[in-house]
């Protein structure tokens, strides 16, 4: 198998088919079924939320993102990762689920030696955007018509989810005795109705309830706890599917909600252990550290792919001042408890003032890796876009790989042209002897 030909061809497509192969009025079709006016609705105030085109990623970048995430599942599974994990971790975080949690998203940037973990997320947005954004592309050249897939009858990414949201409810039920079916889901977030990817809420209640399973969106402070269980309203709900960003849900808002996972009265996922577990900052650190790791009994092979794959990740501590300021430029600042690009910054963009606040705070460092680019023809121009890999993932298994476009210093979806992109894979070819 050629992988060196994937890998050029994939990069030759980034840079050179600027087509469209987003079909817009199936993409609007697509949405109107939810609900009359919804494509509107989505689209009002989220122009940029999808891409015109798709990205191209090599065969062998896919399988290598793969082999990073058994690799730090295998860690993850360790005693001694948890031990230290928890060590630091909140106190909500120590209390143990048998469901793993759902939605860990794997962040990519392609480097010159490929694809590099540029940090973990748990609760990450935008799947069922992307299954749904999948199924409305077309084929907008020859070189993609040739690689475009001509079987689609394998499993569909919302069926993979749904089953994911059982498999949590089952290793829930065999921990804490409950019977029965999952029956009433409740999606959570802060404002649900002002969230950026509400219409995605919306998708999912939709899935849910197409699979007999009510569903319910709502705020935390809807929720109550009595009589040992979680409740809204008049329904008592078996699984939260948590879109929160306090992840240790220590916000007084979300007392009910922190009540109902430390006493089990209902299953959240993802929770504050996921999120301790993957996607703390500070794990990348650890995971940088070869000799605790290997002082752990990680294997050899392990330890490979991830010192190959992670880039360098320290934790920012004022001793090392004068040494971090020098080499900031070569440096990406990020809070270790962050998320969507809130408060991280370039050290070649960081000012004085800046740095003496991230030094105050709670930050990790992490070696520079530049995303790679998607050239897109914006109006009549072509235009350079970022982009970045996610990988979502459940109990160790990649369900989707998809990208994200942007212009700017951090992620976004202010970007003409930019959004979510799907990722069509460029296989590798067989190399007559």
């Amino acid at each position: 198998m050629s992988s060196h030909y994937s890998i050029e061809l994939a990069n030759r497509l980034n840079a050179g088919c600027q087509c469209v192969s987003l079909d817009r009025a199936g993409l609007g079709a697509e949405l109107e079924r939810v609900s009359p006016g919804f494509h509107d609705e989505v689209m009002a105030g989220r122009p940029h939320l999808f891409s015109d085109s798709m990205v191209f990623v090599s065969a062998e970048h896919v399988q290598r993102m793969a082999r990073l995430v058994a690799a730090v599942e295998r860690v993850v599974a360790m005693p001694a990762w948890r031990e230290h994990v928890l060590a630091w971790a909140p106190q909500s975080a120590r209390h143990h689920s048998a469901a793993p949690g759902v939605f860990l998203g794997y962040d990519f940037h392609l480097g010159q030696s490929g694809p590099q973990l540029i940090e973990i997320n748990t609760n990450a947005g935008g799947g069922l955007l992307n299954a749904l954004l999948a199924r409305a592309q077309k084929a907008c050249c020859d070189d993609v018509e040739a690689l475009l897939p001509g079987d689609l009858s394998g499993d569909t990414a919302e069926h993979l989810f749904l089953e994911m949201f059982r498999a949590e409810w089952r290793a829930f039920a065999a921990q804490t005795g409950r019977t029965g079916a999952l029956g009433h889901i409740a999606i959570v977030d802060e404002a649900p109705q002002t969230q950026y990817l509400y219409p995605e809420f919306v998708l999912f209640r939709r899935l849910f309830e197409h699979a007999g399973i009510s569903a319910v969106i709502c705020d935390p402070q809807e929720l109550a706890l009595r009589d040992g269980a979680l409740w809204h309203g008049s329904s008592r709900i078996d699984l939260v599917y948590n879109r929160l960003t306090d992840f240790a849900l220590d916000a007084p808002a979300n007392a009910a909600l922190r009540a109902a996972w430390l006493s089990d009265a209902a299953l959240i996922t993802p929770h504050p252990q996921a999120h301790a577990l993957y996607a703390d900052k500070r794990n990348l650190v650890a995971l940088c550290d070869d000799a605790l790791l290997a002082g752990w009994g990680v294997d050899a092979a392990t330890r490979t792919t991830l010192a190959n794959k992670i880039p360098r990740t320290e934790l920012v501590l004022p001793v090392n001042a004068d040494d971090l300021w020098a080499r900031r430029k070569q440096l990406f600042f990020k809070p270790a408890a962050g998320y969507g690009s809130k408060a991280a910054y370039r050290g070649d963009k960081i000012t004085k003032r800046v740095f003496d606040e991230v030094l105050a705070g709670n930050y990790i460092a992490q070696a520079l890796v530049p995303p790679s680019s998607r050239t897109l023809k914006v109006g009549e121009a072509p235009v350079e876009l970022k982009l970045d890999l996610r990988n979502y993932v459940y109990a160790g298994h990649v369900q989707l790989v998809t990208a994200r476009l942007w212009q700017g210093q951090t992620t976004n979806f202010r970007t003409p042209g930019g959004g979510f992109a799907p990722v069509l894979t460029v296989p590798s070819l067989k190399v007559n002897a």
